[in-house]
Parts: structure tokens; C-alpha cells; sequence
């Protein structure tokens, strides 16, 4: 092993290049963020060769003094923190000042740079020896920064790198995340002289959709729902896709700690687990989400290129994460009626499941049994079942241009193939796929159900052993308490052991060794576990799917609207439990394009 020595401050450099340089796209990241923290509102980003030959940042920033310029490419030399108060409150990207003098060990780097008050500017090079050596230039106020070469001296790193199209293609998801991230400043990009896109400052919120447009596409802010919600001073704002957009990867997903562009497994589960019950479990949600959170209860010093974040109360942001996604993801109802009064109760699980048969309606075109029942008091039955005749009148005698009272998807005029039903509103013409729509509404309404009281709890016969490891018993032992409301009993029974002694009745045929498990894992990175309620819904969603009305259904106008209506009422019914939508809408406008009317 040798003698202990000091090393060599080239090679020094270039091991904190091996942390912090990758790729060219980390070279540009660094040069960007530095950007930013010097208040550009302007940066033109040129690259060569998929940054490989060249990588040149331009900003109109607050630029750097001539003297200071051999400290702006020395390690640990910075001007953002001073202390460590700084430290834990850390509001710029970048703080480490290790970036250009690891960039520069690796490469032919050049700095110009001048500020408001310099006579003139300044430029930075290296002479044969590695010395900085500083001479007047002609600079505007800014900074320009050229990385030539990169890897030049290291020809083993430039044999990990890709192909150009695949570096350039890394460079140029650097520039849409940080133009995502800081709507205020401007961003060109070029790509061996060549524009790629051109984006403005902006300055309201049309112009941010638009930023939003360019760099993610209008499908996805089309398909996309605002979101804006505030607690326990906590702010999350953006967009996030309905289920229907979903990905096949991970490849839309954008999110923001105080305009930090970070990706960490406890944001990724808390989203997850929003879209759980409207999404496939192989598909993906897209999203572009900013958090706002005080800077001293988040922790952006634990990763060498700062991807990563520890949150202090991270169960606290996990829960607000979730609270926020799964409120704006239950209102996307089809229609904004208003819910059930609180004081009917919700219908029994068996009742849920029942659907009216096509022969059910009277001669007087009302139902022998009550639709979707709320309840069973003969006033509020009979209550409804007038709402319903009054509904099932024929959508012809509507006049929708004129003040009638018309609900979001209007009223059904036919049904199509015994599988769709066509409404008409004010509009346009409403499609509706009868099965994804009534399995929505039977699963919600059986979640109801399974809410509205205590979760029904098996206890076994004989208790199952599950061996876990000393710290997954002390877990067990730490929440059993808090697993029982949810019909799981759970007792040590070793230093690696603990016995199931119940189980919620509808996983009463569960892998109870794997479920275990999963929730204990859940707890132990999370500090709270869902996998019970998840695997409980699972079973509820097959029972919804089995029960929902089926294809070649004949059904009557009544029983049509009366499931338009319902839908009207139903949380997430804008899509079936499998992410699928249940309704969409043809307007008048595109129908009479269809038609080329008018023309």
C-alpha cells in the first residue's frame, strides 16, 4: 500500500470529476445551474458532437470579477455559502464549488466573464503547465463558458460514452428539466449549428403552457390537470396527466424541490400510490410538479451531482404528496353534480353490486327496484325513483340552447352495439362505454361500503410464523398497534419471528408470509404502508369487474340515464379501474368539421 501521502491537486481533480462529470450532459447541468444562481434571465447553450467536441453556455448573469476568475476554477471556492447555517438553507443549485475545476481537469475549458461595473472583460484559459492565465476580452455582461475536448486526457472515460445522437439526446433532457424548472429565464439550444428550440421568459401563465407545450408536447398538457394545493406549509403545484395519458416508461415525469430538479423513490412511491387504483400496474403517470418547502426541512447535500434529496419529516411530505394527487385525481368525475347528502348512508356491498334488469321498468316507465340505491327508506327510494322517470323523458324534447336544466352528459338518446350509449348535452354528442363506467362506480361504491365500518377481521385457526429479520420484528412491534384497525394482527413472537393471528376477511386467502413482509418493508422506508388497503382493493376491483353490467346488455333509456347520472356523482368516473376512459366527448363544432358543414 505504501506510505499515507497527499494527493496531487490535478489528480484530486480528477476524481471529483469521476463523481460529478458522466457525461457531457453533466457538464451541462453544472454550467447551467451556475447560470441560473447568477440570475441569468438568457442562456444560449451551443454543442458540438453531442457536447463531446464542444459545449459553450452563454448567460447574461451578474458575471465575475477579473480577480476572482482563478478562484471560479478552484475546488471548494464559492460564493453562495459561507457557513454552515448557509449550508442547511441552501436556495441556489449549485453550493459545493467543485464543478469547472473538475470539468477543467478533464477537458480544454475558457471562461469569459464580466460584470456591470467592469470596464471591460475578462478571459480565463490554461497554459501548457495547467496555470490559469487571465487577459482582457471584449464581454458583454455575462458569462461565456467553452468546454472543448472533453475527456481528452482521459481516453478511458471516452470509451463509456454513447453514440452522439444518444450524448446529445442526454443534453437535451438537461435543458428542458431546468427550462421546466425556471420559467423566468430564456433558453436557446443549438446542436451543430443547428436550432433545436428557442424559449422565451415567461410571464404568465399562458406563456408558461405554452413552455409546457414545446417541451412535453400538447397531448400531455391537454390531457393534463392543474393542480394547486397548500398544507402543513407545504405548497405542490403543476400538472399531472389524467390516467388515461399513461406512459409505457418513466419518461414524462418532472419534479421540482424548490426549482431543484431531484428524483427520489419516496416522491416516485407517494405518486404511485395516488394513481393506484386508476392505473395499470405496468404503466407509468406523467407528470410536471413543483413542491415548495421550507429549505431547512430539506436536506439537497447527500448526492455528489445533487439528483437526490433527504427530507427531514419525510413521511409528512410522502403523505402530503399523496393527500394532494389522490384529491385531484378523485374529482375528475364525469360532470360536477353535486354528491350524495352526507346523511343518506351508502348502499349495503350486496346492493352495490345490483344492477336493474333490462325488464325491470314499469309500464309507467319507472324501475321495480331502485338503481344504485342510496338507502333503504321507502321516502328516499320513492324520491328517487321520480328523479329517474323525470330523467328518462326522451333527450328530443330538451331544448339545450334554451335555459332547461341539462347535467354534464346530458341525456341518452340510444345505446350502440349493446356495449356504448350515446347522450346528447349542450355540447355535443357524449359517448359512453357502459362497463368501464358502471365497474367504476360498483368499486367506488363498494370501497364505500368497506369504509363506511370497521374492517372485518378472520382470526386463524392456527397462527402462521413469518421470520423476518431482528429489525423487521422490532418494526412489527413498533406499529402492530396501528395495523390492527386494518384487520391485521400482528404479535412477536422471537428476536426473528412474529405470528399473523388475523387477517382482513377479504385477503382471508392472501399470501399472508409475502403480505407480511411487503407491509413490513413499506414501513421501514415510507413509516406507513398501504399494501393492505392496495391488495383489499385489488379483490374489490375483480368484483367490480365481474358484477359491472356486460357488453350486449340491452338496457332502456331510464336505466341509461340513471347511469349517467350516477356517473355524474362517482369519484374518478371520468376512467374504469384499470385507467381506461369510460366517456369522451364529439362537439358540435367537430362534428360539423366531419360533415364540412358550412363550407
Amino acid at each position: 500500500m505504501g506510505r499515507i501521502h497527499h494527493l496531487s491537486s490535478s489528480l484530486a481533480n480528477q476524481i471529483a470529476a469521476g463523481e460529478v462529470v458522466e457525461r457531457p450532459a453533466s457538464v451541462v447541468k453544472e454550467l447551467l445551474e451556475n447560470s441560473l444562481d447568477a440570475g441569468a434571465t438568457r442562456l444560449d447553450i451551443d454543442l458540438e458532437a453531442g457536447g463531446t467536441r464542444l459545449i459553450r453556455v452563454r448567460d447574461d448573469g451578474d458575471g465575475i470579477e477579473a480577480a476572482d476568475l482563478p478562484l471560479a476554477v478552484a475546488r471548494h471556492a464559492t460564493s453562495k455559502i459561507g457557513s454552515l447555517e448557509d449550508l442547511e438553507h441552501v436556495r441556489s443549485l449549485g453550493f459545493r464549488g467543485e464543478a469547472l475545476a473538475s470539468i477543467g481537469s478533464v477537458s480544454r475549458l475558457s471562461l469569459s466573464s464580466s460584470t456591470a461595473v467592469s470596464a471591460h472583460g475578462s478571459r480565463l484559459e490554461f497554459d501548457a503547465t495547467g496555470s490559469p492565465v487571465i487577459a482582457p476580452a471584449a464581454h458583454p455582461r455575462g458569462t461565456t463558458i467553452e468546454v472543448r475536448e472533453l475527456f481528452f486526457n482521459t481516453p478511458a472515460r471516452r470509451k463509456f460514452l454513447r453514440a452522439e445522437r444518444t450524448e446529445y439526446s442526454h443534453c437535451e433532457e438537461v435543458v428542458r428539466r431546468l427550462a421546466l424548472a425556471r420559467f423566468e429565464a430564456g433558453f436557446q439550444l443549438r446542436h451543430n449549428g443547428k436550432g433545436v428550440f428557442a424559449l422565451r421568459p415567461c410571464t404568465s401563465i399562458g406563456e408558461r403552457e405554452q413552455r409546457v407545450v414545446t417541451l412535453c408536447g400538447a397531448p400531455f398538457l391537454e390531457q393534463s390537470l392543474a393542480i394547486e394545493f397548500e398544507a402543513a406549509a407545504l405548497l405542490l403545484r403543476g400538472w399531472v396527466a389524467q390516467p388515461a395519458f399513461s406512459r409505457s416508461q418513466a419518461d414524462l415525469q418532472y419534479f421540482f424541490v424548490n426549482g431543484r430538479v431531484v428524483r427520489d423513490r419516496l416522491v416516485t412511491h407517494a405518486v404511485r400510490q395516488a394513481y393506484r387504483d386508476v392505473m395499470y400496474h405496468d404503466r407509468h403517470p406523467a407528470y410536471v410538479l413543483y413542491l415548495e418547502i421550507d429549505p431547512a426541512l430539506v436536506d439537497v447535500n447527500v448526492h455528489p451531482t445533487k439528483h437526490e434529496v433527504r427530507f427531514r419529516d419525510s413521511r409528512l411530505v410522502h403523505d402530503f404528496l399523496f393527500q394532494a394527487l389522490h384529491r385531484v385525481l378523485a374529482e375528475t368525475r364525469a360532470g360536477a353534480v353535486a354528491p350524495p347528502q352526507p346523511g343518506v348512508p351508502p348502499p349495503p356491498l350486496e346492493q352495490a353490486l345490483a344492477w336493474p334488469s333490462a325488464g325491470a321498468a314499469s309500464a309507467g316507465g319507472g324501475f321495480a327496484q331502485q338503481p344504485f340505491g342510496w338507502g333503504s327508506d321507502p321516502r328516499a327510494v320513492a324520491e328517487t325513483l321520480a328523479a329517474y322517470r323525470e330523467l328518462a323523458r326522451p333527450a328530443v324534447a330538451i331544448d339545450f340552447s334554451a335555459g332547461d336544466d341539462v347535467p354534464p352528459l346530458g341525456f341518452a338518446i340510444a345505446q350502440l352495439k349493446g356495449t356504448y350509449i350515446l347522450a346528447e348535452n349542450r355540447e355535443g354528442l357524449v359517448l359512453i362505454d357502459m362497463h368501464a363506467a358502471h365497474e367504476r362506480i360498483t368499486y367506488e361504491r363498494m370501497k364505500t361500503a368497506r369504509d363506511a365500518g370497521e374492517v372485518l377481521s378472520q382470526p386463524l385457526l392456527v397462527p402462521a410464523r413469518v421470520a423476518l429479520s431482528q429489525r423487521e420484528a422490532d418494526c412489527v412491534e413498533e406499529h402492530a398497534a396501528a395495523l390492527e384497525p386494518l384487520g391485521l394482527v400482528l404479535e412477536r413472537s422471537g428476536e426473528e419471528s412474529v405470528l399473523v393471528r388475523a387477517v382482513p376477511v377479504v385477503l382471508a386467502n392472501a399470501d399472508l408470509t409475502a403480505l407480511v413482509r411487503d407491509v413490513v418493508a413499506d414501513l421501514l422506508e415510507f413509516g406507513r404502508s398501504a399494501r393492505i388497503e392496495a391488495r383489499s382493493d385489488e379483490i374489490l376491483a375483480g368484483m367490480a369487474c365481474h358484477a359491472a353490467v356486460r357488453a350486449n346488455r340491452q338496457l332502456s333509456i331510464a336505466e341509461m340515464n340513471a347511469l349517467l347520472r350516477d356517473m355524474e356523482r362517482t369519484e374518478r368516473s371520468g376512467q374504469c379501474n384499470h385507467g381506461r376512459p369510460t366517456w369522451a366527448l364529439q362537439s358540435f363544432a367537430e362534428l360539423d368539421r366531419l360533415f364540412l358543414r358550412g363550407r
